[in-house]
């Protein structure tokens, strides 16, 4: 297992830092904090002629009412951050950061660009697999982040509903802006898939199923999403991160710890149909297991036992997917 540098870590999480500082720094009106249900979330409101427009900041965290408290500080500072994002990617390039395709990295921008990561969207698969790269300082081989052109992003279906916001521009517009139309589902059911007609790029919508799995629409984004079971534990309690493009880019995936553990239950599922892309999850697991055994065993620890709770079904795949692990990263997971 490579790792960056010291001077390549320090600025991925610098710039990560600085993206979290934009996200409050152009806030037109006036903050406020709205409670539903055990949660909390935070609006900016403002007035365009005569009607109140909320638009949604993010949920609430300390880290968050900070930056709010300073909001007025960061909107001055805004250039110079501008500059130094900027100086922090060059850096990122030196340290020869991997960096997605052209058309991916710039999708991806103009999705940040229209709200979807604000709106709970979380990038999963593969490009999230990359993404943590800087999360944990990672130094990657060509063959463990080989690039896809699928780009998965998911939420969760109630969330979507609840943050009454929306993308703007709507997202469908986005899509069609760079060329991809929906792709026809079965028994005409809503489309979830969408495919690039200049090209083989493809961009899904997933969200948890709770219950039968099917197609749920996912109002923030303004699109629908096809429900998979499993994918509720993958995407609890996301995290941030910065992909090096431009001057950095803000979005969101799971937690490291998650996704590595899911990729072992999805690669069991796998295992009878698709022998490459199992391989592939258990490669992907493995190296963040390593990783995560030695800079967060407890993060690790403690997915790998909530994962267990999920039910009998997750324990015979976690048991049957953890045999097929090397014995030192079989080591790393309590018993």
């Amino acid at each position: 297992m490579n790792r960056h540098s010291a001077l390549a870590h320090a600025a991925y999480h610098d710039l990560l830092r600085l993206l979290l500082d934009d996200r409050v720094s152009d806030l037109r009106g006036t903050p406020g904090r709205v409670e539903r249900g055990a949660r909390a979330y935070w609006y900016d409101s403002y007035r365009v002629g005569s009607e109140v427009r909320k638009t949604y900041i993010g949920e609430d965290s300390e880290a968050l009412r900070a930056r709010i408290d300073r909001h007025q500080q960061l909107r001055a500072e805004a250039q110079a951050r501008a500059t130094e994002r900027a100086r922090l990617v060059r850096i990122l390039r030196a340290e020869r950061f991997m960096s997605l395709d052209p058309t991916t990295a710039s999708l991806i921008a103009a999705f940040a660009q229209a709200g979807v990561f604000r709106l709970g969207g979380t990038i999963v698969g593969t490009h999230a697999f990359r993404l943590y790269e800087g999360e944990l300082g990672l130094a990657y081989a060509l063959d463990a982040a080989a690039q896809t052109g699928d780009l998965d992003i998911a939420s969760f279906e109630r969330l979507s509903l609840a943050l009454d916001d929306r993308t703007e521009p709507p997202l469908q517009q986005v899509l069609r802006d760079f060329a991809f139309d929906p792709v026809p589902a079965l028994d005409n059911a809503p489309a979830w898939r969408w495919r690039q007609t200049r090209g083989q790029a493809l961009v899904e919508f997933l969200t948890p199923a709770f219950g039968d799995e099917g197609i749920r629409p996912l109002a923030a984004l303004g699109v629908t999403a096809q429900a998979l079971h499993h994918l509720n534990y993958l995407i609890a309690e996301p995290v941030h991160a910065a992909l090096v493009y431009r001057s950095g880019v803000l979005v969101q995936i799971p937690r490291p710890e998650r996704f590595a553990i899911h990729k072992l239950i999805v690669a069991e599922r796998r295992a009878g149909r698709d022998r490459i892309k199992a391989q592939k999850d258990r490669a992907q697991a493995a190296l963040l297991i390593e990783a995560l055994a030695q800079d967060r065993p407890d993060d690790l620890a403690l997915a790998y036992r909530e994962a267990l709770a999920q039910g009998p079904k997750w324990r015979e795949r976690l048991a049957a997917a953890v045999e097929k692990l090397p014995a030192p990263l079989r080591a790393a997971l309590p018993g």
